[in-house]
């Protein structure tokens, strides 16, 4: 693709965001402005309440396919913000925090560097489970759970499966337009699609069975709870599971990061996950690109000119 083309393509992507008014990246190295309240049982009463619904409402025969569908369509959708997303967001029971163009760690880096996240900022953090991250990784686990789900359901490997989610991150949903490769984005993708699984698989989350059953000519029973803890871990967070950021942003982000090296030094414990290694490992099949570099320990390991091991 020629550069003249590669430009066209994302002013066109940008013309669309702007008519839909997204918000690209977020920000969990900023502590200063962390949620302290989870937010948990919010969100799990909301997806309890769709699946409920979905099972009382259920008309004609067994049809995991469908069901899956509807949850999708319920709480996901084909919309740039979900529909739990947006719930989450404008919820004045879920403390976010706010953080938009000014005041979060992409402030005042160049245009060439941040390219749409120059013009919309940072969407909102939120606490789930213990864990600090972006509102849109509730769309990614819904919605992009879904389409890895329904590309599973078509016979699909799981090479195959994930490899939807690489190719948009690599492209329009991350590095093409924002310079940014999101492993936690991967993540929550990954868990969605084990969500989906779970609907009426046993043992997708580890001692639990599935959440739908059907009986025979009966409509579909909720036979366990949906909980949020089953799914989320330190790598949906941004700071734990770092992203890979591109040639243009790779220099003036590590600068950015050098900054925050005496709140790393203040609170070393809030920027590095204790599970690392086995989430590495949980997640070694998905398509993670390495971003250790952009972990804090080792951006100001190397600021004083220490080399920290794998």
């Amino acid at each position: 693709m020629t550069k003249k083309r590669t430009v066209a393509l994302q002013l066109a992507l940008l013309f669309l965001c702007v008519a839909r008014g997204a918000a690209y990246e977020t920000d969990q190295y900023s502590f200063a402005r962390a949620p302290e309240t989870d937010a948990v049982d919010l969100l799990n009463e909301r997806v309890n309440s769709a699946l409920v619904e979905i099972a009382a409402g259920w008309q004609g025969p067994a049809d995991r396919a469908k069901f899956a569908r509807q949850v999708y369509v319920r709480l996901g959708g084909r919309h740039w913000v979900d529909r739990l997303e947006r719930w989450t967001i404008r919820n004045p029971d879920v403390e976010k925090a706010e953080q938009g163009r000014r005041h979060s760690v992409y402030r005042g880096l160049p245009f060439w560097a941040t390219r749409m996240n120059f013009f919309f900022g940072v969407g909102p953090t939120i606490r789930v489970h213990g864990v600090n991250f972006g509102t849109d990784k509730i769309g990614h686990f819904l919605s992009q759970g879904w389409k890895y789900h329904r590309r599973h359901l078509r016979g699909a490997a799981l090479e195959r499966v994930v490899n939807l989610g690489v190719r948009n991150e690599a492209s329009y949903f991350g590095a093409l337009t924002t310079g940014t490769f999101s492993n936690a984005d991967l993540v929550a993708n990954y868990e969605g699609f084990l969500f989906y699984r779970s609907l009426f698989e046993d043992e997708v989350v580890s001692g639990k069975g599935a959440i739908v059953g059907w009986r025979e000519a009966a409509p579909p029973q909720i036979l366990r709870r949906f909980d949020f803890g089953d799914h989320v871990n330190d790598y949906w967070n941004e700071a734990l599971n770092p992203n890979r950021y591109d040639a243009l942003l790779r220099n003036p982000m590590l600068a950015r990061l050098e900054e925050l090296c005496s709140e790393y030094e203040r609170r070393p414990e809030r920027y590095v996950s204790p599970r690392d290694d086995e989430l590495r490992l949980r997640y070694r099949q998905i398509g993670l690109r390495d971003g250790a570099d952009f972990r804090l320990d080792r951006v100001c390991a190397a600021a004083q000119g220490e080399v920290l091991p794998i």
